[in-house]
């Protein structure tokens, strides 16, 4: 007889460690590194490689220090209390070491291996996140999303940079719009979450402004992300193969936003909406990007 699905697996250090890291963040975040170096030009398998391997160990030391700053309230969030930390498989100090030594590693590996601006790049997205949004805006603010979102975009430039050496006006364009994708992503799932934020005393927008001024300003910031997707493909980076798909991956993200909208004006339920609308928006920024890379080589 097997046994039922519902049994949790035995406790393994390495699956912590790698829990630590939290790759399903991070395979989305490798995507908006590597893509941006296609766009850049054609990357050598080795600058392609240790960028994905500095990458990785570069977010997943930042997202292992986040648990330990964030261990007070991830004991009272129900989708955070099964962490390494809160249930008490890895302690606090341990976590953060961890987090420590695979960021420094990654600093040495993109330094040595890439160059010295993308591994101040990754570096400096780690500081970013760690101190600048997870430290303060995070729980001071219900702007944090927005301005922490400038953590999420740096990949970008990381990868721009490991190719050609520099950060130039596309790679900016190419970050910008992380960072507007950032706020509708969020609060998707901000709204679906409030009770737990409201718990663990984080100022999250539903929290502070409400359900409707938060649907509202998603609604505001999918416009200013479908126009500035389109930006680029005006002054020639992209061209017609990635201007058609921003265009309707953009159309597709913003109809899921109108009709949260919508249902809350008509005082009928937007959840099962707003689990689409934050499922479809990483979907959304995945494809965004990998088009960018197929236009600049078909």
């Amino acid at each position: 007889m097997t046994a039922p699905a519902a049994v949790l697996r035995e406790p393994s250090l390495a699956r912590d460690l790698i829990a630590l890291t939290k790759p399903r963040i991070i395979s989305l975040l490798l995507l908006t590194t590597l893509a941006p170096m296609f766009v850049a030009g054609t990357p050598s398998w080795g600058v392609i490689l240790w960028t994905g391997i500095g990458g990785y160990l570069m977010a997943g030391g930042a997202n292992a220090v986040n648990m330990y700053l964030d261990q007070d309230i991830d004991h009272v969030m129900a989708r955070t209390k099964l962490r390494p930390i809160p249930s008490g498989r890895l302690s606090a100090r341990a976590v953060l070491a961890f987090g420590i030594a695979i960021a420094t590693a990654a600093t040495w590996l993109l330094g040595h291996y890439v160059n010295v601006l993308t591994a101040a790049l990754a570096l400096g997205g780690f500081y970013f996140y760690v101190f600048v949004y997870t430290r303060w805006l995070k729980r001071t603010t219900p702007q944090n999303i927005v301005l922490g979102g400038a953590a999420g975009a740096f990949p970008p430039l990381v990868g721009w940079a490991a190719v050609t050496g520099r950060v130039d006006l596309a790679s900016v364009y190419l970050f910008l719009i992380i960072f507007y994708w950032t706020p509708p992503h969020f609060w998707a799932l901000a709204l679906l979450k409030q009770r737990d934020y409201g718990k663990a005393g984080v100022p999250m927008a539903p929290n502070i402004w409400g359900e409707r001024e938060t649907i509202d300003q998603m609604l505001w910031y999918t416009g200013l992300l479908i126009g500035l997707t389109v930006l680029p493909v005006t002054f020639g980076v992209f061209g017609a193969f990635y201007l058609v798909a921003a265009l309707v991956l953009g159309a597709i993200l913003l109809r899921g936003v109108w009709n949260i909208r919508t249902l809350d004006a008509r005082g009928e339920s937007w959840i099962p909406v707003a689990w689409k609308v934050y499922k479809y928006s990483l979907l959304y920024l995945a494809l965004l990007f990998v088009a960018m890379a197929v236009d600049r080589h078909v």
